[in-house]
């Protein structure tokens, strides 16, 4: 086994650590810091480490090994304020927050949404993409790109929002576009005392694995659409229930 293996991949390992570091820092008052600790600690460790081992000077080796102890110590108190901020980052990340909360968020955001939109009677149609892509609607609406968030579906369906007309669409988790046009279902078993907008919600759930969220302007009502069929007058329990089993559903068995 050649000996410079592990070398250079330790080497590699702390220059890729350090420039993680120094780029996170940059701009704040630790980057210089920083960058000045690291030129003594790289003279140290090749310098110092070097002349202890090769002389032997055992005594001096367990200074040395203290004092690198107690440096990470001081590492801390130093950042202490990056490393808050890195640790809020780190925990804001959407792939971290997506491991820890799966689903759920997502739908808690929609339901808290649609509960509000309800109350006062706004109108609003979500879809949520599943197995099935409706990227040919997604692209009839304004691109969004946001994290689902209720204040930001609130606005969208808010009746002087520009975008209020039509429907939001949820992909990956995120809100791809909004006031999306979704085809109106032409089943004639359907009441036609239905709206635009529930109709809508059907036809798309007709040509999809699509689940719809409707909330009716007239009564406040919440209904689901979803393979055809329209569940109506949901209470919020109803609605995280329907949306959790079959979004999970839908994304478990499209990875099988």
């Amino acid at each position: 086994m050649n000996p410079l293996g592990p070398a250079i991949v330790q080497i590699a390992i702390f220059s890729v650590g350090i420039y993680g570091a120094l780029r996170f820092l940059r701009g704040t008052r630790g980057g210089g810091i920083l960058r000045g600790l690291v030129i003594f600690l790289v003279v140290l460790a090749f310098g110092l480490g070097e002349l202890i081992s090769a002389a032997q000077l055992f005594h001096l080796k367990q200074v040395y090994e203290s004092f690198l102890t107690l440096s990470a110590t001081g590492l801390i108190v130093i950042f202490q304020p990056e490393l808050r901020r890195a640790l809020y980052r780190l925990g804001e990340n959407p792939l971290l927050q997506r491991f820890l909360h799966g689903e759920s968020s997502i739908i808690d955001e929609v339901a808290r949404a649609v509960v509000r939109l309800s109350r006062s009677r706004t109108g609003a149609l979500i879809a949520f993409e599943r197995d099935i892509s409706i990227g040919g609607y997604v692209e009839s609406g304004v691109p969004i790109d946001a994290a689902v968030k209720a204040d930001l579906i609130d606005t969208i369906f808010y009746p002087g929002s520009p975008l209020h007309d039509g429907a939001i669409v949820i992909r990956d988790d995120r809100i791809a576009a909004a006031s999306c046009l979704f085809p109106l279902t032409e089943n004639p078993a359907i009441s036609r005392r239905l709206g635009t907008r529930h109709r809508a919600a059907i036809g798309l759930t007709e040509e999809s694995d699509a689940i719809t969220v409707i909330v009716s302007e007239e009564t406040g009502k919440i209904s689901i659409g979803l393979r055809g069929e329209l569940y109506q007058d949901l209470s919020e329990d109803k609605l995280r229930d329907m949306l959790t089993q079959n979004t999970l559903v839908s994304k478990d068995a499209g990875s099988k």
